[in-house]
């Protein structure tokens, strides 16, 4: 699955390209000159990865755009493509290695082809001594380290007897671009832990800093330790009574981000009934002389309802900026969808403009590709506002954590039938369906949250108004 324009510039956002992962240099151990390519971050919450299928062997010629190798990254499996020509050496990371940490040594590749047979003993360890994750940021003067080998060699050698990284209790190793970001995000250095050559901050390791993974970050090695695997779940003893589960990346993100959500941003609820009789009947409709070119769900009714009540209300389509509250303008709707590995959000962009055959085709395809995990980044990556149904299950009433950086999400229940009151004393029957809005109170207020399931109710309740 190639990266899309979309994926390519997400992946350019992030500031790690595959440029930024090949690193080339001469070895203490007297290899030719090399390349080494290292994991690459494929989103901007990717702190790991599962290496998947080799599309090139040892030999192998590789150009430009050539995709080198599928990885799985906490959301999705990638194509890594390459930008560079050259041919394949070393292979340090196989098929199935999983947990692999970006930046890490994965496979070299050689200007000239007679040079592939002087790799075949080439470890990660290897590459790790050559300080590849250090220079990969001092690529701006590849003259200067190139032209002394010597004095390279020599500090590779003095560090296997160096102190830690930080033996000078005053002085912090970080190379100059990671003090120049590190400046510019206000994170203190000494609250990082160095992945580079003997511990050194480098810039991977300013980007990809949060305060909460700071506290449970092992301390990097110094030496780049082959393709990691993960820890074989603890046998339990004999008759216990419980099953330890390793946790996969995905599962690993959804803890963290829903952790700082729910810690971080002032959560309130509002409920409200709608009742979903015309609904019903316009489903039962539109299905029957859809000719098979569609099959709408109640779902895709409230992603409609939702989307046109978000433009009714644009306050409630919003994200809090710290210094400013932004407001979107269109309707991106996250439609949360669960998989094997976990929760994930694919987006129907501009719903507001959509059909409901659209939005339904649409939604069915980013599921079943989600669960297949072959979604792009570009289409699990942003949106402004999410669904969370869980009315298939029988579920009446829930509520939601809130996607960050959003403002709202919003809970459905499942619709049941309801002995309602009737005009003049009598009683009637509809089916009734439950749906709650979380919200962030920094951006929405409780009369905007009123005000946006005032207009969702009245879609929902009257769906040829989403017709017009």
């Amino acid at each position: 699955m190639a990266l899309s324009s979309a994926s390519r510039q997400i992946f350019a956002a992030t500031a790690v390209s595959l440029k930024s992962n090949m690193v080339r240099f001469y070895s203490s151990k007297s290899y030719p000159s090399h390349t080494v390519i290292n994991m690459p971050a494929l989103s901007p919450t990717m702190t790991m990865g599962n290496i998947g299928a080799w599309q090139k062997k040892v030999g192998d010629a590789i150009a430009p755009g050539d995709v080198l190798v599928e990885i799985e990254t906490d959301k999705a499996q990638m194509d890594f493509e390459n930008q560079e020509e050259g041919f394949i050496a070393k292979i340090l990371a196989e098929s199935g290695s999983k947990d692999v940490n970006i930046n890490q040594p994965i496979a070299i590749m050689v200007e000239n082809k007679e040079d592939i047979a002087k790799f075949a003993d080439f470890t990660a360890a290897d590459a790790g001594s050559s300080s590849a994750a250090g220079k990969s940021e001092e690529a701006e003067a590849p003259k200067k380290e190139e032209s002394a080998p010597k004095k390279e060699e020599s500090k590779q050698a003095d560090s296997t007897n160096a102190p830690a990284s930080q033996s000078n209790a005053d002085r912090i190793f970080a190379s100059p671009l990671a003090k120049k970001i590190a400046n510019e995000k206000k994170i203190s250095l000494s609250d990082l832990t160095g992945s580079g050559p003997n511990g050194r901050i480098v810039k991977a390791d300013v980007e990809s800093y949060t305060p909460s993974k700071a506290a449970a970050a092992p301390a990097a090695s110094a030496k780049a330790a082959p393709a990691a695997t993960p820890a074989a779940a603890t046998p339990a003893p004999a008759g216990a009574a419980y099953t330890d589960i390793p946790v996969t990346n995905m599962r690993k993100i959804i803890a963290q981000r829903l952790t700082e959500s729910k810690q971080n941003i002032p959560h309130y609820y509002v409920t409200v009934e709608c009742e979903m009789d015309k609904v019903m009947k316009l489903r039962e409709v539109l299905n029957n002389s859809s000719e098979d070119k569609y099959k709408l769900s109640v779902n895709d009714f409230v992603v409609k309802a939702s989307a046109l009540a978000l433009k009714a209300v644009p306050e409630a389509n919003s994200s809090w900026m710290n210094d400013s509250i932004r407001q979107y303008h269109t309707a991106d709707i996250c439609v949360a969808t669960s998989t094997p590995s976990g929760l994930i959000t694919p987006i129907v962009a501009n719903a507001e403009s959509k059909g409901l055959a659209t939005i339904s085709n649409q939604v069915k395809d980013l599921a079943a590709r989600a669960r297949a995990n072959k979604l792009s980044p570009h289409e699990y990556q942003g949106g402004t506002f999410t669904i969370s149904n869980m009315g298939m299950y029988g579920v009446k009433h829930f509520t939601a954590i809130i996607n960050p950086p959003q403002s709202c999400i919003l809970a459905v229940g499942s619709t049941e039938k309801r002995v309602l009151p009737g005009e003049d004393g009598e009683f009637r029957t509809a089916s009734v369906m439950a749906v709650t809005l979380s919200s962030d109170h920094r951006t929405v207020d409780g009369a905007t949250a009123a005000q946006f399931l005032k207009a969702f109710k009245g879609y929902i309740e009257n769906p040829l108004k989403m017709l017009l």
